[in-house]
């Protein structure tokens, strides 16, 4: 008898263990696609931004309120990133940011050259 409840012990052990380990790995899988998906967002803000700060599209009110509706998909996505948050690429992520403020004050280069 007490051969058969370790023998089931045993199997009950083997399959929580096997189980923890498929959670495991979807977890990883969805942790990466996650920070996948919030650095394709904020790339993707970061174009909204540099085209609506063209001459010929700056004050279009539908891009205004593209970027206005990418801003709130983006804060979306990183409320729900913030649970997933072990396989972020911290270097990508840091280029992006510094390109998004790039992006927010750009300096105005002259169109002509102003030489001696």
């Amino acid at each position: 008898m007490i051969y058969l409840l370790l023998l089931f012990s045993m199997l009950i052990n083997i399959l929580l263990g096997w189980y923890t380990t498929r959670l495991l790995r979807k977890f990883v899988f969805i942790s990466e696609n996650m920070s996948d998906l919030m650095l394709t967002v904020k790339s993707f803000r970061i174009f909204i931004k540099n085209l609506y700060s063209m001459d010929s599209y700056h004050g279009e009110p539908t891009i205004q309120e593209l970027i206005l509706r990418i801003g709130e998909v983006s804060t979306e996505i990183e409320n729900f990133r913030e649970i997933f948050e072990h396989t972020v690429d911290q270097e990508l992520e840091e280029e992006l940011d510094e390109a998004e403020e790039e992006a927010s004050s750009p300096e105005k280069e002259p169109l002509f050259y102003e030489g001696s």
